[in-house]
């Protein structure tokens, strides 16, 4: 089942079920009842499809990356975390911020995670994942070393529009069977199987919730692979996964956004 939130013609977000072109609404999201007549895709804004209190994402989680960067293979997971005001959704306009240079594109699979979560089992973890969603985690390279007395990881990866993610959430996914695909302008950039991940989506949820209490809606990010690389103003960036879908974002430039 695909779950996703949408912004209709009167400025009403709706959440539901995607399915045939068309958003049936359901209020609240896990219950099975219809509360309003279903809605066709083309007359919608796509919002994110879940609103998450937090947003992790990993570092390091893939066997190809690590390889090809000579890093080692890490004790434990590595992450950080991205601000809300960096949440953006399925076909919006992220324009590049002034200054920091290259940005580049990440293709992610992220975790959405279904109730309260804390000191779990990683045997247990998959119970506490509602589904999976995709991901671009964008990045302001030169940003994250530019102090080299503090990584600037936090920084380099929160500015507006940088935590891309949607369109949907898929339930009843079984994330080791698909592959995370990204596309640039029509053009394959990534293509990694979900298998080379380091630390599963349950061990990830385990280990995070042993850290933070993590609660419904949170994202987890479970990292990207080899292929990413800079973007600029013009481009059309989708991560493709299937099952879940595909995740585009529309690149700009601040004289472009003035246009827009």
């Amino acid at each position: 089942m695909l779950l996703g939130r949408v912004m209709n013609g009167q400025n009403k977000i709706l959440s539901g079920v995607i399915e045939d072109g068309h958003i049936k609404p359901r209020d609240p999201l896990a219950t099975v009842k219809n509360h309003e007549s279903r809605v066709s895709l083309e007359d919608i804004s796509w919002m994110t499809p879940c609103e998450p209190t937090q947003f992790t994402a990993l570092w390091n989680n893939l066997h190809g990356a690590a390889m090809s960067n000579q890093w080692a293979i890490p004790a434990e997971p590595l992450y950080f975390l991205k601000s809300p005001s960096s949440f953006a959704a399925h076909d919006q306009i992220v324009i590049l911020p002034v200054g920091v240079g290259r940005v580049v594109f990440e293709g992610e699979l992220g975790i959405v995670i279904d109730r309260r979560c804390k000191d779990v089992n990683p045997e247990d973890a998959s119970a506490y994942i509602r589904g999976f969603t995709c991901v671009n985690d964008l990045t302001a390279i030169e940003v994250v070393n530019r102090d080299v007395s503090f990584p600037q990881r936090t920084r380099a990866k929160g500015f507006d529009g940088f935590g891309v993610f949607g369109p949907v959430i898929a339930t009843g996914l079984t994330w080791s069977d698909v592959t995370v695909r990204t596309l640039v302008n029509g053009r394959d950039r990534q293509n990694y199987p979900l298998t080379d991940l380091i630390f599963s989506p349950p061990q990830l949820v385990s280990y995070l919730s042993r850290n933070m209490t993590l609660m419904p809606d949170d994202i987890i990010a479970c990292g990207t692979s080899l292929g990413s690389r800079p973007v600029k103003a013009g481009d059309v960036i989708e991560v493709i996964i299937d099952g879940i879908g595909t995740l585009r974002t529309l690149i700009a430039d601040h004289a472009e956004a003035v246009r827009i």
